[in-house]
């Protein structure tokens, strides 16, 4: 593998805008879009010697991986935890060599989330099998078979470790396919039978109300249509702390990663909107801005909104029975994208001391849930944002993150209509969000210094995610074989189009960690087409991660500072 950075060429000249790239050197890539999964595509870009430019409509990289600040505190609004924190896995090798964990520490809790309901009974998900089944039995003597079968199952999720991310599906060896078979094959009934069962269905089957209720809720809120399979493996990956929580955050991953991709030579233009990718002959050739400017390369990788690329950059031009399904039928039917979420983060002055439980999912009644505007469930989820990492909260300060499932037309259309309507919604949510913790924590509310609030409207308008979604495609549902394939089968490309590929949670489906892979996948399939090697190997950044790393915050809108995050 690969570890001299030296050997890598600097983009020194400025020859974007010629058609033709000067002879002698690299093959150029343009990567649309500076969240993850771009930024990941840059890193491996120039790892494998190709020159690169990214260009991003925002201010920050990150996508929704990111976070603001106001008044000294820093609103987190991506990541609750990550898979990959823990040496000796695969994903933890992707983040290495994206420098994503370069001088961190790694916050693990030993639970995943407790779930608590109106009359203040409450259940705790411990990581710990045999910790968690001691707990769920003295509470619900009369569910222990369900109780010890979904523990036992845990259990051997734990002794399972299977992270896929290092090589693109269609290229992997006899070797690696053999690796994985192995893993596979002594625990196929367990894989087959866990994604089989829905948790619904399971859960139903709890003749303890709140276990009813609450083994949905493992995951902050109820997904609606997940099989127990993901909830196993994410318990199992935090009991072995490969699912922690970075220090610095969601933007501190990105600036990571970003800092990555500039240490290898890379470039990143913000403020660059881009309209249209540029087509000739039925090949990709570059890009064209919001302001007109053009700017030409080999390969053009869109790492942005999936329906914005096929349908706005491309015009619906390159599509196919696979991309359809996607991309018109599955991105309009209920229950396929991941729902999108209301945000509101409250600055505290003094500590915020929930016992044990990081995070809480507090199940409403149904009048409670009534008066939280555009809420899709019965809950809100409030963490202590201040226990993941530090530099959150100005000194003697702490931050708390409350957030519930919502309706992205409800908040569209609001906003679409009055201005005034919108803002006086999220006053609503914010007005819940302190008359709520003051009846939990009598007395909190007079140490408030402020609540912020972030709608679907804000997401859609600052990612362009469709829907305002934060993960894309909902995992287990029909999105999910129509995906594998277009990752597989067509090696993230689109029908009758060269030059051209997609990364991304639009295509590799929702979570970070996805979101890297392909990142790694696209290189690795681009460079079989320019003739390159792939090349990656871990940073060897060490410097001791710190606030400041995150860089200047800019306001979020810098037109309208309180529009769409003030309250």
């Amino acid at each position: 593998m690969a570890t001299d950075t030296t050997t890598i060429p600097k983009d020194t000249d400025d020859d974007w805008s010629s058609r033709e790239r000067t002879p002698g050197t690299p093959p150029r890539v343009i990567v649309v879009g500076a969240g993850v999964a771009g930024l990941s595509t840059g890193c491996y870009a120039r790892m494998s010697g190709a020159r690169t430019r990214i260009f991003e409509k925002h201010v920050l990289p990150g996508g929704c991986c990111t976070a603001w600040s106001r008044d000294g505190y820093l609103f987190d609004y991506c990541i609750e935890w990550l898979i990959g924190t823990a040496p000796g896995n695969d994903a933890h090798r992707v983040w290495r060599e994206l420098g994503a964990l370069d001088g961190k520490t790694v916050t693990n809790f030993e639970l995943f989330n407790k779930v608590e309901d109106e009359n203040g009974r409450s259940v705790t998900f411990y990581n710990d099998p045999d910790r968690l089944e001691a707990h769920l039995l003295a509470l619900s003597p009369a569910d222990a078979p369900l109780i010890r079968s979904f523990t036992r199952d845990l259990r051997r999720f734990i002794d399972i470790e299977l992270y896929p991310f290092l090589t693109a599906p269609a290229l992997r060896t006899v070797r690696e396919r053999a690796a994985t078979l192995r893993t596979v094959l002594p625990a196929f009934r367990l894989f087959w039978r866990t994604a089989a069962t829905p948790m619904h269905v399971f859960a139903d089957r709890f003749q303890d109300p709140l276990l009813r209720r609450a083994f949905r809720n493992i995951f902050f809120q109820d997904p609606e249509g997940f099989p127990l399979l993901p909830y196993l493996f994410n318990m199992a990956a935090a009991h072995h702390l490969n699912a922690g929580f970075p220090q610095g955050g969601s933007l501190g991953l990105s600036r990571s990663i970003e800092n990555r991709y500039l240490g290898l030579g890379g470039e990143v233009t913000y403020r660059a909107r881009t309209e249209k990718i540029l087509v000739e002959n039925d090949r990709a050739i570059g890009i064209e801005l919001r302001n007109g400017r053009r700017y030409f390369a080999e390969h053009i990788v869109s790492a942005c909104d999936g329906r914005t690329t096929v349908h706005h950059l491309l015009d619906g031009r390159y599509t196919s029975p696979r991309i359809d399904k996607l991309y018109h039928d599955l991105i309009e039917r209920p229950g396929t994208l991941f729902p999108a979420v209301v945000s509101a983060f409250v600055g505290l002055r003094g500590d915020f001391d929930p016992g044990e439980a990081h995070s809480t999912t507090h199940l409403l009644t149904d009048e409670d849930g009534r008066r939280l505007p555009g809420a899709l469930q019965n809950s809100l989820v409030v963490q202590a944002r201040s226990r993941y990492s530090d530099g959150f909260a100005p000194p003697g300060r702490s931050v708390l993150h409350c957030t519930y499932f919502s309706d992205y037309t409800y908040w569209k259309e609001l906003r679409t209509r009055s201005r005034r309507e919108y803002r006086g919604r999220k006053h609503e949510v914010a007005d819940f969000v302190r008359t709520f913790l003051e009846h939990r924590h009598p007395g909190i509310n007079d140490r408030i210094d402020l609540v912020d609030i972030a709608s679907p409207a804000t997401t859609h308008r600052y990612t362009g995610n469709h829907n305002g979604s934060i993960l894309a495609w909902k995992a287990f549902s029909d999105a999910d074989d129509v995906a594998a394939r277009l990752v597989g089968k067509d090696r993230m490309r689109l029908p009758g189009l060269s030059g051209f590929s997609m990364a991304g949670q639009w295509v590799g489906m929702g979570g970070l960690i996805r979101a890297a892979s392909t990142g790694r996948f696209a290189v690795q399939y681009l460079c079989r087409e320019l003739g390159l090697e792939f090349r990656a190997w871990e940073s060897g950044g060490a410097e001791p991660w710190h606030p400041g790393m995150l860089g200047e915050l800019p306001q979020l809108d810098r037109w309208s500072a309180r529009e769409d995050t003030g309250s």
